[in-house]
C-alpha cells in the first residue's frame, strides 16, 4: 500500500484547491517521493493561474507531469524537492529534485529524479529549474571575457542569470529593474543595480527577462552596435510592440530567443540531465538564497497563489513547505 497524497489543482482561472490523490504502488524502475519543498515560479505559474496561456501554446507549455489541460482544471508546477521513500536501494533516503507539480507525495520513473548534491540544502534546491533556465540562456548567449552586459528584469530568471554572470571573469554586469527594492537582491548576488533610466549603455549583450515591451525596448537602447538581446521573457497571450525602425537596422542589432524547453544548440552533445545536474551543482552558492523571498505551507496554496498572481505578495521564488508526514 502507498500512503495517501494531496495535490494542488487550478480548478478554474484564478481559483485553486487541494485534492486527494490515490498513488499507484511503485513498480520496478520507479520511486515514491515524499515532498519536502516546492517552488512557485511567479512569472510562469501566475500566468497559468490567471488562465493566460494562449491556445496555440497549450502543448508547448505542458509541464512534464502535468495533469488536466489549460486553462483549467489543471495540476501544474515543476520545482519539487523531496526524499525518496521507496525505490532502488541506492536512492532510498536521498534528497532529489523533480519537475513535478505541488503534491505531497508522488510516484515517478527513476530517470525523472536528480539527486541533490550533498552541499546543496533542500530548501535551496527548489531553484534548480530556474537556474537551469539561466544556464541554457548563457549557453545561448555565449558571453565572452570582458563583455559589457545588462540583465533587464530582476525577476526569478533575470536574477539567476545575473548571479551566474557575476562569476564570469572580467565582465561588467548590471541588473536593471524598475523596482528599487531589487537593489538589495542585486547586492546579495554580487552585481551592480540600476533603474532603467540610469542603466549603462554600450552593452555587448543584454539578457531581457522583464516580460514587458518597455523592458525589451530599453534592452535595445542599451546595446552597442551589432549587440545582441537574448529574449527570455514569456508574454503569454499579450502582443508586444517594438521600435524596429530608427537605428535598429543601421546598428545591426540582434534579438534572439532562448527557451529552456530545448537544450541550447550551442552545446551539442549535452542532455537535459546534464544541464539540470549542472544547475544543481551551481546551487552550492549560498548567495542564491536571495532568490527565495517568501515561504508558506502547502495547505495555504489556495489562498497564497491569488495573492502572488495579483502582486499583493511580491516574490521572486515563493517556497512551499510540506509537513514531516506530507
Amino acid at each position: 500500500m502507498t500512503p495517501p497524497a494531496r495535490a494542488f489543482w487550478l480548478s478554474s482561472p484564478g481559483e485553486g484547491e487541494i485534492r486527494e490523490v490515490t498513488l499507484p504502488v511503485p513498480a520496478e524502475g520507479e520511486v515514491l517521493v515524499r515532498a519536502l519543498y516546492s517552488g512557485v515560479s511567479r512569472g510562469t505559474e501566475t500566468l497559468v493561474f490567471r488562465g493566460g496561456v494562449p491556445e496555440s501554446q497549450h502543448a508547448t507549455m505542458r509541464a512534464p507531469f502535468q495533469e488536466g489541460d489549460f486553462p483549467a482544471p489543471v495540476k501544474y508546477g515543476y520545482l519539487s524537492v523531496g526524499e525518496v521513500e521507496q525505490g532502488p536501494a541506492d536512492l532510498v533516503g536521498s534528497t532529489v529534485f523533480c519537475l513535478y507539480p505541488h503534491q505531497t507525495r508522488y510516484v515517478v520513473p527513476v530517470g525523472a529524479v536528480t539527486r541533490v548534491p550533498a552541499g546543496v540544502p533542500a530548501e535551496r534546491a527548489v531553484l534548480a529549474g530556474t537556474v537551469e533556465t539561466a544556464v541554457n540562456a548563457l549557453w545561448d548567449a555565449a558571453p565572452l571575457i570582458g563583455d559589457r552586459i545588462a540583465v533587464v528584469g530582476g525577476g526569478m530568471v533575470g536574477c539567476s542569470v545575473a548571479a551566474l554572470l557575476a562569476r564570469f571573469p572580467g565582465v561588467r554586469v548590471q541588473l536593471v529593474d524598475a523596482d528599487p527594492a531589487r537593489a538589495k537582491t542585486a547586492e546579495a548576488l554580487g552585481v551592480e543595480f540600476a533603474l532603467p533610466r540610469d542603466a549603462r549603455g554600450e552593452c555587448d549583450l543584454v539578457v531581457h527577462a522583464s516580460a514587458t515591451e518597455q523592458g525589451l525596448t530599453r534592452s535595445l537602447e542599451l546595446l552597442s552596435a551589432e549587440g545582441t538581446v537574448i529574449e527570455l521573457s514569456w508574454y503569454g497571450d499579450r502582443p508586444v510592440t517594438l521600435p524596429l525602425g530608427e537605428a535598429f537596422h543601421s546598428r545591426r542589432l540582434v534579438i534572439r530567443s532562448s527557451q529552456v524547453g530545448t537544450v541550447s544548440p550551442a552545446r551539442p552533445g549535452r542532455t537535459y540531465a546534464d544541464r539540470l545536474a549542472l544547475a544543481l551543482e551551481l546551487l552550492a552558492d549560498p548567495a542564491l538564497d536571495a532568490l527565495v523571498t517568501g515561504e508558506s505551507a502547502f495547505e495555504e496554496l489556495p489562498q497564497v497563489l491569488p495573492r502572488l498572481a495579483s502582486g499583493e505578495i511580491p516574490a521572486l521564488c515563493h517556497r512551499v513547505r510540506y509537513g514531516t508526514s506530507a
